[in-house]
């Protein structure tokens, strides 16, 4: 477990970690810290998965899982079904949130 919190942690921290090359790199640095958003979400679901196969009944990373298949599905609804513009709005947050409750999980099931 000790190991699931430091890759959460430094998953988490990746985006922060580039942006503070923003006075070498300037926009490059945004750019990257934005693109590595989307790695921290590849660990962080690897993690949920590896956590929901040791502990198969924890309703609270179910949610997380359905919240993950939720976002995938309403992102390809949306992009080639039938577009609607208000829905990248949800999309936007949808992301945050899933990152701040998996790290809750880690952090809370870590103090215990």
């Amino acid at each position: 477990m000790k190991t699931i919190k430091l890759l959460n942690t430094f998953a988490i921290g990746l985006p922060f970690l580039i942006l503070l090359t923003y006075p070498i790199a300037k926009d490059e640095a945004f750019i990257n810290a934005l693109v590595s958003t989307s790695i921290t979400g590849f660990i962080q679901v690897i993690l949920a998965v590896k956590m929901i196969f040791s502990e198969p009944r924890n309703t609270y990373l179910q949610i997380y899982i359905a919240g993950v298949i939720l976002f995938f599905y309403i992102y390809l609804f949306n992009l080639n079904i039938y577009y609607i513009n208000n829905i990248g709005d949800v999309l936007f947050c949808l992301p945050l949130l899933l990152a701040i409750y998996l790290s809750v999980i880690i952090y809370k099931k870590n103090s215990k």
